[in-house]
């Protein structure tokens, strides 16, 4: 796997600067645009082709929180795609009254009340989520030796991955 942090010579984050990675996109994407390598080789032009999708697959990762967060996970080997992870009791617990609320609004999808209660409490489990999240990247964003605080930050982000299924669930019906 490739090293998007290496690849744009910034320090591994959960932030990483804006700026720098736009910077660093617009700079190797003149530097391995196809179209320069228009009069070279075969060879060259696979290369070049290889190496503009990679900056742009890094570009996309770099800038999308929740694909960082996995990536980086990835890069450290903790990790694997298709990955069956045991989230916690009580954390399923939760998310059980959760998926009952949604099912309510499913069974009577012209309650607004219901459908507003729905989106509000996914809203407010993403708030608690992401406030216990964050100190745990910005520790991580400091130090990134600190490969303990990865464990923790995968939990996490397997729980919003929970979420984001609710929540997808409640949007889709909300569409029928």
């Amino acid at each position: 796997m490739s090293n998007y942090f290496q690849l744009y010579n910034i320090p591994e984050s959960f932030k990483p600067d804006a700026a720098v990675v736009k910077s660093k996109f617009f700079e190797l994407s003149r530097k391995y645009h196809p179209d320069r390598f228009s009069q070279a080789s075969e060879d060259e032009q696979a290369v070049a082709l290889q190496q503009s999708a990679e900056n742009n697959t890094a570009y996309r990762v770099l800038t999308h929180a929740d694909k960082l967060m996995a990536y980086i996970l990835k890069i450290n080997n903790l990790l694997e795609d298709e990955e069956k992870y045991s989230l916690p009791p009580a954390f399923l617990m939760e998310m059980m009254d959760l998926n009952e609320l949604v099912e309510e609004y499913e069974a009577d999808p012209s309650n607004a009340t219901l459908r507003q209660k729905a989106y509000s409490s996914v809203e407010e489990a993403f708030g608690a989520l992401n406030e216990a999240l964050e100190p745990l990247c910005a520790s991580y964003n400091q130090d990134s030796s600190q490969k303990h605080l990865l464990i923790k930050i995968k939990d996490y982000y397997f729980r919003k991955k929970y979420l984001l299924r609710i929540q997808e669930r409640i949007n889709t019906f909300a569409l029928r």
